[in-house]
C-alpha cells in the first residue's frame, strides 16, 4: 500500500557508511553509500556521512519512513561527555590495549569475550585513563543512536558484549559495581527495542518525519547475517574489510577468547572476527582492479606460498594474540600469484575459524553463505570451496537492509492488533 510505513537501516562499517530503505515485504527500495574521509576513528566522519546520505533518499521514500535502526563496528569505542560531545578519537575495534590486560582479568571471567587485550573493556580502561572527569563510554552504533535521539543513555546488548555485558544474565559483571566508572556505561536494551522518536532537531536537519521511531540495532556483522536468510545448516562468512564468521545455534558457544554469542531474532548466534580481510588487500594493491587480477588465478591450484595476511600486528580470532605478526613475504613478481597466495591465507584463517567454533560447541556447517565485497569474487569463492570442502553461495544484499529489518519488525509489532489489546 502506498501509505504503509517504510524502514531505514544505517550500516556504520569499517571503511564507510551505507543506508538502505525497505518496504513491508523487505524489498530494497533505495541504497546509498559513502566512505570515511578521515577514518573509522573520527566521529565527525560518521555524522558527515549521515548528513550526506539521508537527504539523498528520494522524498517519496523519505517521507514514508516510520522507523530506523543502526548497526556499527562492534568494539569501536568512544568517550564523550553527557551531552554526547566526543572527548577525542574513537578507539577502533582492532586497537589492542595490552597494558590493560591485568586489570581486565581482575574484572571479567577468563576466556570470555571481554577478557582480552583487544576487547572493548581494555579500550574502555585506556579511555578512562585518558579522560578522568565524568564521561560516557559508547560504541559506534550506540553513540550514533544517541545523536539521533539527542539522548545518550542507551546501549544495544550485542554491541556491548565485548565491554563485559553478560547476555545470558542480562547484567554487567558484579565486579563492575565497585568501579567508580560504572556510571559511564550505557543502559542496555535488546536488539530491536524502540528507544524513542527522532529528535526535532535531527528531523529538521535530515528531512525525516518527526515521529520516526529509533530502534536499537545490532553489530555490523549481525546486520549482514540478517540479510543472508541462512538455513539451519548454513554458516555465514562476511568477507568485508575484516573476515567474520557466524553460526546460528541452539545454545550459546562455550566461552573462548576472540569469540562471542549474540541473540538475534530470538536465536543464539555465535562467531568470531579476524583482523584480516579485504582492508589488507586494498592496502597491498592500492588502486588495482582486483576483479580483473583475480581472473588470472586458477582456484584449483595452490599458489605454493604460505602467507598470514594481517594488515598490522595483532589478531583476535581464530587465535587471540595481540603480538601475532603478519607474514606478507616473499612477494612474487606476479601480482596475480601474490593475490592468489593472500586469498589462500584468508581462506586458511576462515577454515581455522570454523574449526575453532566447533571446538567451542558450534555444529559444523554443511554449506556456507557469503556476504561482503569478497562475495562477488568467483575465483575466491571456488578457492574457498576447495580449501574448506563446503559449497558456498553468495548474498549481495547490503547489511544496511539487514538492520532495516529490525526497524521494520518494531514497526509491524507497533501496528499489530495484539499491540493494542489490553
Amino acid at each position: 500500500m502506498a501509505n504503509t510505513p517504510l524502514s531505514l537501516g544505517i550500516d556504520l562499517g569499517t571503511s564507510g557508511v551505507r543506508i538502505a530503505a525497505i518496504d513491508g515485504d523487505r524489498s530494497l527500495l533505495f541504497s546509498a553509500a559513502t566512505g570515511y574521509r578521515q577514518g573509522l576513528h573520527e566521529p565527525s566522519d560518521w555524522i558527515r556521512a549521515l548528513t550526506e546520505l539521508i537527504p539523498s533518499i528520494p522524498p517519496p521514500i523519505r517521507k514514508r519512513l516510520g522507523a530506523l535502526a543502526v548497526d556499527g563496528t562492534s568494539g569501536t569505542l568512544l568517550a564523550c561527555n553527557h551531552q554526547g560531545t566526543p572527548l577525542g578519537d574513537a578507539l577502533p575495534y582492532h586497537q589492542a590495549c595490552p597494558e590493560q590486560i591485568e586489570h581486565v582479568r581482575d574484572l571479567v571471567t577468563e576466556g570470555g569475550p571481554a577478557c582480552s587485550a583487544s576487547s572493548s573493556l581494555a579500550r574502555a580502561l585506556r579511555l578512562l585513563k585518558q579522560h578522568e572527569h565524568p564521561v560516557l563510554l559508547r560504541h559506534q552504533a550506540d553513540w550514533v543512536l544517541g545523536w539521533l535521539l539527542q539522548d545518550w543513555r542507551w546501549g544495544e546488548e550485542g554491541n556491548n558484549i565485548r565491554l563485559g555485558w553478560l547476555l545470558q544474565d542480562q547484567c554487567w559483571p558484579q565486579s563492575f559495581q565497585r568501579e567508580a566508572w560504572m556510571a559511564a556505561l550505557p543502559d542496555i536494551r535488546p536488539s530491536g527495542t524502540p528507544l524513542g522518536t527522532l529528535s526535532r532537531q535531527r528531523s529538521n536537519e535530515l528531512g525525516l518525519p518527526n515521529d520516526l521511531i529509533v530502534v536499537a540495532g545490532t553489530t555490523d556483522a549481525n546486520a549482514a547475517v540478517l540479510t543472508a536468510d541462512a538455513a539451519d545448516d548454513e554458516g555465514i562468512t562476511v568477507l568485508g574489510s575484516t573476515l567474520v564468521i557466524k553460526r546460528f545455534m541452539d545454545e550459546p558457544l562455550r566461552p573462548g577468547a576472540g569469540t562471542s554469542t549474540h541473540r538475534v531474532g530470538g536465536r543464539w548466534l555465535g562467531g568470531g572476527a579476524s583482523n584480516s580481510g579485504g582492508a589488507l588487500l586494498r592496502q597491498v594493491f592500492p588502486g588495482v582492479d582486483l576483479t580483473e587480477l583475480s581472473r588470472q588465478i586458477d582456484p584449483e591450484e595452490s599458489s605454493g606460498l604460505d602467507l598470514r595476511p594481517l594488515a598490522c600486528k595483532g589478531e583476535r580470532f581464530p587465535v587471540d594474540d595481540p603480538e601475532q605478526e603478519p607474514v606478507l613475504t616473499p612477494r612474487p613478481v606476479s601480482d596475480a600469484l601474490y593475490l592468489h597466495a593472500l586469498l589462500e591465507g584468508l581462506s586458511r584463517i576462515e577454515r581455522d575459524g570454523w574449526q575453532r567454533l566447533q571446538q567451542l560447541g558450534a555444529p559444523a556447517p554443511k554449506k556456507l553463505v557469503t556476504l561482503g565485497g569478497g562475495a562477488r569474487n568467483p575465483q575466491w569463492r571456488r578457492l574457498r570451496e576447495r580449501m574448506l570442502g563446503l559449497p558456498i553461495r553468495s548474498c549481495t544484499t547490503p547489511p544496511a537492509a539487514g538492520v532495516a529489518r529490525l526497524a521494520l519488525t518494531a514497526l509491524q509489532q507497533k501496528s499489530s492488533p495484539e499491540s493494542h489489546s489490553g
